[in-house]
């Protein structure tokens, strides 16, 4: 099956029917992904709201910390990497014991290069993240591995990669991202995973992609409306997937001018799919 959604709930029109923008959203879409939880482990009290807002299937994508994925700039805010690593486990708990956690998404920053240190890292992220759960509920927690370097994807390096990836259980977070040299990554249409395979659209807006460090950059980063034409081409992509794995999960991220929601509907038009099990709405507005 292909599971369509948006990044984040907050930000797309959607109609308000005055129940709240999440309840709103799932009556829209199945799948989410939670960006708050990069900028922040947010409280288990909001993971719990949240699961109380959403409908028995629904899914949520939730990002790593960005202290877990190497972004963080600055002091540490935790005694030591393993509270961190803790914590976050901690706060996802109650989408794990109501099976709404598709999985946790680490997102590596364009510096995180393909290197034996780094290989270590990932494997390290991915034994701290095993060894809490375990210690916990022992709910398995799936974890989702995306790239933002090219050198992971280059030459020889592609297969090696891939390889380590169906090795250590990681499922392939697939970009569909402007090609802005070695900070950017391209489309490498292949699973890792038996259940799930995750592709996300960033747009491709060349120029926003590589303006980091401008006062306006999150503004532009993902403006981008894909045309008919991309999507039919992906239309074909998903096709090919769905024969690879069992579930194909789509995030649309391409929201700095208000195109996700409406790409995504398009998209879903396209693959001829209407959901089961969403929230009630009282508008449709696409």
């Amino acid at each position: 099956m292909i599971y369509i959604g948006l990044a984040g709930w907050g930000d797309h029109h959607l109609g308000e029917s005055g129940r709240g923008k999440l309840t709103t959203y799932t009556g829209h879409f199945p799948i989410v992904e939670l960006d708050s939880s990069f900028y922040a482990i947010q409280p288990e009290r909001n993971m719990r709201k949240w699961n109380e807002e959403t409908p028995e299937g629904f899914k949520f994508v939730v990002k790593a910390y960005q202290g877990m994925t190497g972004h963080l700039r600055g002091g540490q805010p935790f005694a030591n990497d393993g509270q961190m690593f803790k914590d976050f486990v901690s706060s996802i708990q109650p989408l794990l014991e109501t099976g709404k956690l598709l999985a946790v998404l680490f997102q590596y920053p364009p510096w995180f290069e393909c290197s034996k240190e780094n290989v270590e890292n990932l494997r390290e992220a991915k034994e701290r993240m095993e060894s809490i759960s375990t210690k916990g509920n022992g709910k398995e927690i799936s974890l989702a591995l995306e790239f933002r370097h090219q050198s992971w994807f280059e030459g020889d390096m592609r297969e090696r990669t891939l390889s380590f990836m169906k090795q250590e259980g990681w499922i392939h977070s697939i970009c569909d991202e402007p090609q802005a040299g070695m900070g950017s990554v391209p489309i490498v249409l292949e699973s890792t995973h038996t259940d799930a395979v995750i592709v996300r659209f960033h747009g491709r807006n060349v120029s926003g992609w590589t303006q980091k460090g401008r006062d306006n950059w999150r503004e532009v980063r993902y403006l981008y409306r894909y045309s008919t034409e991309e999507l039919m081409e992906w239309k074909e992509r998903l096709e090919l997937l769905q024969k690879q794995v069992k579930d194909v999960f789509v995030i649309f991220n391409n929201n700095s001018g208000g195109d996700a929601a409406g790409n995504a509907k398009q998209l879903m038009a396209m693959l001829g799919i209407d959901y089961e099990g969403l929230a009630p709405r009282q508008l449709d507005l696409f």
